[in-house]
C-alpha cells in the first residue's frame, strides 16, 4: 500500500512544471516574440587606418551598419555626398569567431556603387545616405536625408547589393519634406539617419535625428528634441503610423569651441511588438556622449495625423517608453561618432552580438570606429521562467535549512 502511494504521489517539481508549462502554452501564443535586453557587456573595439583606399575609394563616413546572416558579412552605409567618390556601400567582415573583437578584426570585402532608376550615379550632393537595413529579399533599404537648404527630398530607396541599382522608392509623407519658406519639413543634415527592419520584414522604421521644423526646436545644450519615428508597411510600401521620440538633454562639458550637436542616428528593432535600440549620440565640445536605450511604441500615441506638434498640445501625447541601457561613456574606450547599429551572429557561447560603428566625416582627427558587445535577450516567457526557478531554487534552500535545524534540534 506504501509502494503504491508513493508511485502516484508526484515529486515537487512537477507540481512547480505543470503550471510553468501551461504558462509557457499561453506566452508562446501571445507574446513569445516580444524581447527585452537584460544585460550588455562590452567584447572589444577595432578600427580602420586613416585615410584608408579600397576600391580607388576612401573608406569613411559609415553611417550605418546592418549584417546578413546567411553569407556573415556587413553591409555599411558611407553618407559622403559624392565628394570622394559616388554614393556607396561597403561591404565588410567583422571576425568575432572567438567571442570578442580583436583590433584587426575588420576587412573590407567590396564596395558597391549606388544607381538611380536609370541605372547612373547619383550626382554629387544628390544624396546623403546614412541609413540601411536588409530585407528578406537580399536586397537592402537605404535612407538619404537629402538637402533642406537646396530643397533636396529626403529618401528611403530599395536598392540590389550586386548591382547596387535602385529597385523601389518609398512614399515620404508630406510633412517631411523642406518648403522653400523653411517653414515645414526636415533640418539639413537631421532627417533620416536611422533605417531598421522588423524581423518578420513586414515593416521598416526610419526616424528624424531632431524635430521637423514645425514640431519643435533643434536639440541645444540641456535640451533634448523631440523626433518623429516614421513606421512604413513593407506589404504594400506605405507609410501608416508616426511616434513621438524625445531625445535626451545633453549637457556640454569644457565646449570651449561652442560647438554642440546632439540627436537620433540609429534604431534598431528587435523583435515585431515594437522594441528597439536606440542609439543618441551627441557632440559635447570635449569628445562624444553615446547612450543606448531600450525602447518600446507600447501605449504611444499615433501622430502621423498631426501635422504640427506645435500647433496642438504636445503634453497630451504620449510618447515612446524609453529605459537607458548603456552610456558608452561609462567604457574604457575613447569614443568616436558612433552613428550605426546592427544584430550580428550569435557568439561561441550562444549569447547575441551588438556591433556599433562611427562615422569619422572624413576628417583626419576621426576614425571609422567598430564596438563590439554581448547582449543578453530574453522573452516574457524566458524572464518568468528565470524568476520562477530562482524563486523555487530560494524555496528549496529554505527548505533543506529549515530540515537541517530540525535534525540539529533533535
Amino acid at each position: 500500500m506504501q509502494l503504491i502511494k508513493k508511485i502516484f504521489v508526484f515529486p515537487r517539481i512537477l507540481y512547480f512544471l505543470l503550471p510553468i508549462i501551461i504558462i509557457g502554452f499561453v506566452f508562446t501564443n501571445l507574446a513569445s516574440n516580444s524581447v527585452e535586453v537584460s544585460s550588455i557587456e562590452f567584447i572589444g573595439e577595432a578600427t580602420l587606418p586613416k585615410g584608408l583606399i579600397f576600391q580607388k575609394t576612401e573608406v569613411g563616413g559609415l553611417s550605418g551598419i546592418t549584417y546578413n546572416a546567411k553569407s556573415n558579412l556587413y553591409y555599411a552605409i558611407s553618407d559622403d555626398r559624392g565628394q570622394k567618390a559616388a554614393a556607396r556601400f561597403y561591404t565588410l567582415k567583422i571576425d568575432l569567431s572567438k567571442g570578442v573583437l580583436q583590433k584587426g578584426g575588420i576587412t573590407p570585402v567590396s564596395v558597391t556603387t549606388l544607381l538611380n532608376e536609370n541605372g547612373q550615379t547619383f550626382r554629387p550632393g544628390e544624396t546623403d545616405t546614412e541609413g540601411i537595413a536588409l530585407t528578406n529579399k537580399e536586397t537592402v533599404f537605404i535612407s538619404s536625408e537629402g538637402d533642406a537648404a537646396k530643397l533636396i527630398n529626403p529618401f528611403i530607396k530599395e536598392f540590389s547589393p550586386s548591382s547596387g541599382k535602385e529597385i523601389v522608392t518609398l512614399p515620404i509623407p508630406n510633412k517631411f519634406l523642406p518648403d522653400q519658406n523653411g517653414q515645414k519639413g526636415i533640418r539639413n543634415n537631421l532627417a533620416f539617419e536611422s533605417l531598421t527592419i522588423t524581423p518578420d520584414k513586414k515593416h521598416l522604421f526610419t526616424a528624424t535625428e531632431n524635430a521637423l521644423i514645425q514640431d519643435g526646436v533643434a536639440a541645444k545644450p540641456n535640451i533634448g528634441s523631440p523626433c518623429r519615428i516614421l513606421q512604413y508597411n513593407l506589404l504594400n510600401n506605405q507609410p501608416e503610423k508616426e511616434f513621438l521620440y524625445q531625445t535626451e538633454p545633453v549637457a556640454p562639458f569644457l565646449n570651449l569651441i561652442g560647438k554642440f550637436a546632439s540627436g537620433l542616428p540609429d534604431l534598431l528593432a528587435l523583435d515585431n511588438q515594437g522594441h528597439f535600440l536606440s542609439l543618441e549620440r551627441s557632440f559635447t565640445g570635449l569628445g562624444f556622449a553615446i547612450s543606448l536605450f531600450q525602447i518600446s511604441l507600447e501605449g504611444a500615441d499615433d501622430i502621423h495625423n498631426i501635422d504640427s506638434l506645435l500647433a496642438v498640445d504636445s503634453k497630451n501625447i504620449k510618447p515612446v517608453q524609453k529605459k537607458l541601457l548603456l552610456d558608452l561613456r561609462t567604457l574604457d574606450v575613447l569614443l568616436d561618432n558612433i552613428e550605426g547599429l546592427t544584430l550580428g551572429p550569435k557568439l561561441p557561447d550562444s549569447q547575441q552580438s551588438l556591433i556599433l560603428v562611427s562615422d569619422n566625416n572624413f576628417n583626419s582627427l576621426q576614425r571609422t570606429q567598430i564596438l563590439a558587445f554581448k547582449i543578453k535577450i530574453e522573452t516574457p516567457l524566458m524572464r518568468l521562467l528565470r524568476r520562477l526557478l530562482l524563486d523555487f531554487g530560494q524555496k528549496e534552500e529554505v527548505r533543506e535549512c529549515d530540515s537541517r535545524n530540525k535534525n540539529y534540534a533533535s
